[in-house]
């Protein structure tokens, strides 16, 4: 799409926001189950298109188009309880009620690793708050914007409501720029790099306007002596390789105790070997490919760069020579915990293993990155357990025990905090940074 067809689209998308408007939460909320219901017939064949396009393995594609399935159900539930409260006044025969309405006009800007789930969490809650939305998808993953958006269309249009109250721009950073420096954009939701975040930001804020930010994360995971290495094996793999690396959640960094280091590195050493490594849609596949060439060349600089560094590459770092855009999944040892590459956000499997020695040390080491998305810690201490989710614990969003950084559950809120952007997105009370609030 162009400039041209994006100002005919906020058009239609404003006065579809006219009628969406009036229908009442829980009606809407019907609407949202019923997108739903159509997203679950075509389960499979949307989840093999985001297998093809994004190059994900062919159940991730098909779990990502579940998560919207399941955030339609969260919504629907949600749609009946909304609400504020009604406070005491101190004045006689006066009512203090606390009102939330939707902001309008919600722009959703998503990424290419989650070209379904993301657009699904914003416009599930941003649609039972009473908003249109306007989504602009990853450039290279548009037949999936496109395949999602007519599913939708369709539902509101069998209930004769207009299909723009769910729009659909395609097109490049000129729609994204458009977006940011729109006053018509009531909110804008951006998912993608910190990078690109920071100038959305600069855009919006110049305007007054409100953004919600889900950016990159450089996520750790901290294995203590005492910890189930049955777990963290098979944990460790997952959060670094699933998606290729691709991930906002995936582990960049395992710090491990000095007394179980050399051990867990031969272990994981052997399950990477393990890994089955192939065609997306193949269902032995376990590792697909990185989505462009130039994923690619990031991942070989990274590898060139570690090295450089003084790291060791103890498995992988080569291009595997293959159709597609295939890497070997990394690891690397031998670092210092503040290394500039430990501190770069590599959109590639790399893993950086590195020693501690203390819990206050290590603890640290994971909140000394700019971003603070992810974090877990193996371990079977209690009390260290509580540290870890407390004041001094760790500074993350998402703070996980004996679970992988990687994936996240629907009804808790989803986002980090520094320059992760602080948006909260799906479950909790995130639904409040789709409405204004009126005392």
């Amino acid at each position: 799409g162009n400039l041209e067809d994006y100002e005919e689209t906020v058009k239609k998308a404003k006065e579809a926001w006219k009628v969406w408007a009036d229908i009442p939460a829980p009606k809407r909320g019907e609407i949202v189950r019923q997108i739903g219901d159509a997203l679950r017939q075509k389960i499979k064949v949307l989840g093999s298109l985001v297998s093809l396009e994004m190059g994900k393995i062919f159940v991730e594609g098909v779990g990502e188009v579940q998560e919207y399935v399941d955030v339609c159900d969260y919504a629907v539930g949600l749609s009946r309880m909304i609400g504020g409260p009604i406070l005491p006044s101190e004045r006689p025969g006066h009512a203090l009620i606390e009102q939330w309405n939707p902001v309008g006009l919600v722009g959703v800007i998503t990424a290419f690793n989650f070209p379904v789930a993301v657009y699904g969490w914003n416009s599930a809650i941003a649609m039972i708050c009473g908003n249109a939305c306007l989504w602009k998808g990853a450039p290279t993953t548009s037949l999936v914007s496109v395949a999602v958006t007519k599913i939708i269309a369709k539902v509101l249009e069998d209930n004769k409501l207009p299909g723009a109250i769910c729009s659909l721009v395609c097109g490049g950073a000129d729609i994204g720029t458009a977006m940011a420096r729109d006053e018509r954009m009531d909110l804008l939701s951006f998912t993608g790099s910190t990078k690109v975040g920071k100038q959305v930001a600069l855009m919006v804020q110049e305007r007054f306007g409100r953004s919600l930010l889900e950016l990159g994360g450089n996520n750790a995971i901290i294995v203590f002596e005492d910890a189930d290495l049955n777990l963290v094996i098979p944990s460790a793999l997952f959060a670094a390789v699933g998606t290729a690396g691709q991930r906002c959640t995936t582990a960049r960094r395992l710090f491990l105790h000095e007394s179980i280091h050399d051990e867990v590195v031969a272990k994981l050493a052997k399950a990477y070997a393990q890994v089955r490594i192939g065609d997306p849609w193949d269902s032995d596949t376990l590792y697909g490919p990185l989505h462009t060439k130039e994923a690619v060349k990031m991942f070989l600089d990274a590898v060139e760069q570690a090295k450089q560094q003084g790291g060791t590459v103890v498995c992988g770092g080569k291009v595997i020579n293959r159709p597609g855009n295939y890497v070997e999944p990394t690891i690397v040892t031998g670092l210092p915990h503040n290394a500039p590459i430990v501190h770069t956000e590599t959109f590639a499997p790399i893993l950086y293993v590195l020693k501690f020695k203390e819990e206050e040390e290590v603890f640290a080491w994971n909140n000394e990155v700019k971003q603070g998305l992810s974090s877990s810690i193996f371990t079977k201490d209690l009390g260290r357990i509580f540290r870890w989710l407390g004041p001094k614990g760790s500074d993350c969003g998402i703070v996980n025990v004996n679970i992988p950084t990687s994936g996240a559950e629907i009804g808790g809120a989803f986002g980090g905090e520094k320059h992760t952007g602080g948006g909260r997105e799906s479950g909790s009370d995130s639904w409040k940074l789709y409405m204004r609030r009126s005392t």
